[in-house]
């Protein structure tokens, strides 16, 4: 699919349907799920945890979201993020297909669509949010290039309700990609957000990674606990420290120290995913001297704090 001006709305202040009854995303390990249903009743106002697309196919309906009460129909597209309330009124009924999008592989598509403009995925997180320009929109198709997604969608309802079967990932995401084609156009975007226009533009360059930044990765991968002063990481490598940063971020877009902090919010990432150790322990067997700068980087780096972490991702107790 060709680079569009306009992306997807992602995280923080964005919203989510609530004329969806079942929720396939939450069950799924691709990020990618739709499903289609008929509404007949009203729904109240609900949240979930996942950016969607929710297509009109038959019928009509009032919904209620922060743009206020909105009248949808067939050849209308709503747009939705995560975690704000959003509720509906069928008019009679609603048939619906919507397409279910884990928020980090959004953030990956639009980390790639502006890599001129950003160093990371985290960076990718607050370009997007303030790339959208509304996070809840309704997009009019019109149902003559409404009815070009039909085909697209049956198939992809069909494959999502296989179940997570990795070898169909390809396909599902090139129908994605067919939809987005044809959706994304309408997307009301920030015609020149701050954050780029406070961003220079970096030509990246597909060149071989020096020796002395893999010879460095090795050495904090080896022992992510230990503080490594940034002279004796040069020293290693017989580069100046000025220099090592620059070859070190040129490899991987970071610097050693921030590379560092992310293996360690990775470890303790694991430690509350799966074993029983309390937070401060996972903290300092991840490497951190004190609970509160802990927890300070770990949300830094995920958006969510350690103990909230646990309750979403931890095993069952």
């Amino acid at each position: 699919m060709p680079h569009r001006p306009t992306s997807l709305p992602v995280i923080k202040k964005t919203v989510t349907m609530a004329i969806d009854v079942r929720v396939p995303h939450r069950g799924s390990s691709l990020p990618i799920t739709a499903c289609s249903q008929s509404i007949h009743r009203p729904v109240p106002p609900v949240a979930f945890d996942c950016v969607r697309l929710v297509i009109v196919r038959h019928g009509s309906a009032i919904i209620l979201s922060d743009f206020g009460e909105q009248p949808v129909r067939v050849g209308d597209v709503i747009l939705l993020g995560a975690n704000t309330l959003c509720g509906s009124q069928p008019e009679g009924s609603v048939t619906l297909t919507t397409i279910y999008l884990d928020r980090d592989y959004v953030i990956d598509q639009v980390f790639w669509q502006h890599r001129q403009l950003l160093t990371d995925r985290w960076e990718a997180a607050d370009f997007a949010e303030e790339l959208c320009a509304e996070p809840s929109q309704i997009l009019h198709l019109g149902e003559h290039r409404s009815g070009m997604l039909m085909p697209w969608l049956d198939e992809l309802v069909a494959l999502s309700l296989r179940g997570p079967v990795p070898e169909r990932f390809h396909r599902m995401q090139s129908l994605l990609f067919a939809v987005l084609d044809v959706v994304t156009p309408r997307v009301k975007a920030a015609t020149r957000p701050v954050y780029a226009q406070q961003k220079r533009l970096r030509r990246h360059r597909l060149a071989p990674v020096r020796p002395e930044a893999l010879q460095i990765q090795a050495v904090l991968r080896e022992d992510p606990i230990r503080s490594w002063p940034l002279m004796e990481l040069a020293a290693k490598v017989h580069l100046s420290p000025k220099q090592l940063s620059r070859v070190f971020s040129d490899a991987f877009g970071v610097t050693p120290r921030t590379y560092q902090i992310r293996l360690r919010t990775a470890e303790m990432a694991r430690l509350l995913r799966d074993t029983d150790a309390p937070i401060s322990e996972a903290g300092r067997l991840a490497g951190w001297s004190s609970r509160s700068r802990a927890h300070d980087a770990f949300k830094e780096y995920t958006g969510l704090s350690p103990s909230q972490y646990r309750n979403a991702y931890g095993r069952p107790t």
